[in-house]
């Protein structure tokens, strides 16, 4: 199955690691449920301070009523004692901390509601609700909000207040709720002023604060339990990796981390080691049957220069050194995967210039086009071998081969190029595997065993690389021949 690719703006940010992905998710879902809790507690305390605000204003409305009839107006300076004798000498005013001056009664032959203001209908009803229950009977409610700094009786009273605390007035109250009634019977409207404290601020002070100790902690938490998981996990990775190179048992990694992971390290060393032992087994099977097979080809040899026809011997000579020819493909496929020498600087131009050069000295029609100076680690034999192995199939099928060298961004490439008939498109990749040819039948004079690109391509994913077959087309479309290209990386 292919893996899934993932896309756009959203992805590019998203963690690649299972540690990253995990944080992030929890992260993304706790933001979601503080969200989703902020907004309910703010609800919850907004319609808590709209029910305490209504229930104070009604309680002095009723007390007012009580108190002062209709018929005995009470203004500001009409009040029962003074300020200074009611609190004493030095005391600070009620205001300051939210006593019942705060709910002062103020008589006024007009309604509190200017023009263009809204009315809040829903405190209003509350309110004659309430004053229904204690037996006011009222013609008219209005209750409105209103900015502090619009209401000038109010931003007196909070300033003077304000001044105590060393703050502006608004940090005390943002708006003001002014309530007024108009008993049966009277044209004249009680009215209380109502500060609306600014409380949305603190609230959401204490609700960053929680979250983010919130996040401290469970960050905390989880970052310690992830670590025992993708630390072990990242150990094995990097094992998997460094055998799928080596395919040795050096290295074997000791179980630790969750006893899920344990489980898992126990039995990937157990796979290693079988893995490794199947390989060992492989090498030493084929390395016999090389054995056994080139010795009675050498006695064949030998046998075969008793034939008077030289004809015959010719032919006979020929088929041993196809089958010598063959086993040694056979055998260098095999033991691709577990080189003896080991990857060395290189300079890459010189090596392919002198695989150039030995095709040359032999007649054949190859021509070294432009090439790069480029060092990097390659196995010499190795790499001589797939340039052989891709110039000689050059030769085979195209007749004349172009050999070029060139970096493209942290890949060195190796271009060979043929005037052939190429290979259809539905081909290319089933060429690449074992014992296909391009020309079907198993004539060796037309081709060899159907080895060549397959341990080519074996050599180049050896060296970390690729080794890719395309066509060349001409400008109206037309196959001009076939180029294979090995793509090494630098580093």
């Amino acid at each position: 199955m292919a893996p899934v690719k993932r896309s756009g703006p959203l992805m590019r940010f998203w963690p690649k690691s299972l540690k990253g992905q995990m944080l992030l998710a929890i992260a993304l879902a706790l933001l979601l449920v503080q969200t989703f809790g902020a907004i309910l507690l703010y609800r919850a305390q907004h319609d808590r301070r709209e029910a305490g605000l209504i229930h104070s204003v009604a309680m002095r409305l009723f007390t007012a009523t009580r108190e002062y009839p209709a018929s005995e107006p009470q203004t500001e300076t009409s009040r029962k004692p003074d300020d200074a004798g009611e609190r004493g000498h030095g005391q600070p005013p009620p205001e300051l901390f939210g006593g019942p001056r705060t709910f002062r009664i103020e008589h006024s032959p007009q309604s509190p509601v200017r023009a263009g203001e809204e009315r809040v209908s829903d405190a209003e009803n509350e309110l004659r609700d309430i004053l229904k229950d204690q037996d006011i009977a009222v013609d008219e409610i209005a209750v409105i909000r209103r900015p502090v700094r619009s209401d000038p009786q109010t931003l007196k009273r909070l300033s003077r207040r304000a001044a105590l605390l060393g703050q502006p007035a608004e940090a005390i109250a943002e708006k003001v709720m002014i309530a007024g009634i108009r008993k049966a019977g009277s044209t004249e409207w009680l009215i209380v002023r109502a500060p609306i404290q600014a409380y949305e601020r603190a609230l959401l002070t204490t609700l960053i604060a929680q979250t983010l100790l919130i996040y401290a902690v469970l960050f905390g938490v989880i970052a310690l339990v992830l670590r025992q998981l993708t630390q072990p996990l990242a150990a094995l990775t990097n094992r998997l990796e460094m055998f799928a190179e080596t395919r040795n048992l050096d290295g074997q990694i000791a179980p630790q981390g969750p006893d899920d992971v344990r489980r898992l390290i126990s039995a990937h060393n157990v796979m290693e080691g079988r893995i490794a032992g199947l390989l060992d087994e492989k090498d030493v099977m084929l390395g016999a049957i090389g054995h056994d097979l080139k010795t009675p080809l050498a006695a064949l040899r030998v046998r075969i220069e008793s034939v008077e026809d030289e004809a015959e011997r010719q032919k006979m000579a020929a088929t041993i050194e196809d089958i010598t020819r063959t086993l040694d493909d056979i055998l260098s496929l095999a033991r691709v995967g577990r080189p003896s020498d080991r990857a060395e600087p290189s300079e890459l131009s010189a090596l392919v210039a002198a695989v150039v050069e030995e095709y040359e000295d032999m007649g054949e029609p190859v021509e070294l086009l432009a090439t790069e100076r480029l060092v990097l680690q390659v196995r010499p034999t190795w790499m001589r071998r797939a340039l052989r192995n891709l110039i000689g199939n050059a030769l085979r099928y195209g007749k004349r081969a172009s050999v070029s060298l060139a970096r493209d961004g942290a890949e060195a490439v190796i271009t060979i190029g043929d005037e052939g008939p190429g290979i259809a498109a539905d081909q290319i990749e089933r060429m690449l595997e074992p014992f296909t040819r391009g020309e079907p039948s198993r004539n060796s004079e037309t081709g060899g065993a159907g080895l060549g690109l397959t341990l080519a391509r074996a050599i180049a994913e050896q060296h970390g690389g690729k080794l890719i077959l395309s066509n060349l087309h001409d400008d109206i479309g037309t196959i001009t021949g076939l180029s294979a290209v090995l793509r090494l990386p630098l580093a």
